[in-house]
């Protein structure tokens, strides 16, 4: 899938652009105060693209040896009990500083949300901090709708040497 607007080409991440991925994905962290060392980071997003456990998509901008990657997303596949199908979660979506307000985002939402439709999803959903104002307004220009109507919880697990059930 490709997609083409501005010059920038939408295309599905392949292993050939896991270094340019793991340079945007790094300041992306960083950005939600996650420190990882960059080649823990590379291993991440290897194994996500070899297990085939996500989909990533890249923006990448001009051709050839002045090709550069501006932004990406990366969905997770999942299923929804309560609308009983296929779903996705828009996990991460990130802009190099210089190439935003240029529609990049836009071009990945788009590119997420016509893979999603040919995989028979009825449902994107996706989380961004309370206090990411700038994202706020991009997803719900883009057609996204906050919920009102269910408290999201979560909670950390800790790895444990041994296991927590025996038998």
């Amino acid at each position: 899938m490709a997609s083409r607007d501005r010059g920038i080409r939408v295309l599905r991440a392949t292993r050939a652009h896991l270094d340019a991925l793991t340079d945007l994905f790094v300041p992306y962290l960083a950005f939600y105060r996650r420190e990882h060392d960059r080649d823990r980071v590379r291993e991440f997003l290897s194994e996500r693209l070899a297990r085939k456990e996500s989909v990533i998509f890249v923006a990448i901008e001009g051709t050839g040896a002045n090709a550069s990657t501006v932004g990406f997303v990366q969905l997770y596949p999942t299923f929804s009990s309560l609308r009983l199908s296929r779903m996705w979660v828009l996990n991460d979506l990130y802009t190099a500083p210089d190439a935003r307000r240029r529609g990049v985002a836009h071009l990945l939402i788009s590119a997420a949300r016509t893979m999603a439709v040919g995989t028979s999803a009825t449902h994107l959903e996706l989380l961004t901090a309370r206090d990411n104002h700038a994202a706020q307004r991009v997803y719900e220009s883009a057609g996204f709708c906050r919920d009102e109507q269910f408290c999201r919880y979560g909670q950390d697990l800790v790895r444990r040497e041994e296991p927590v059930f025996s038998g």
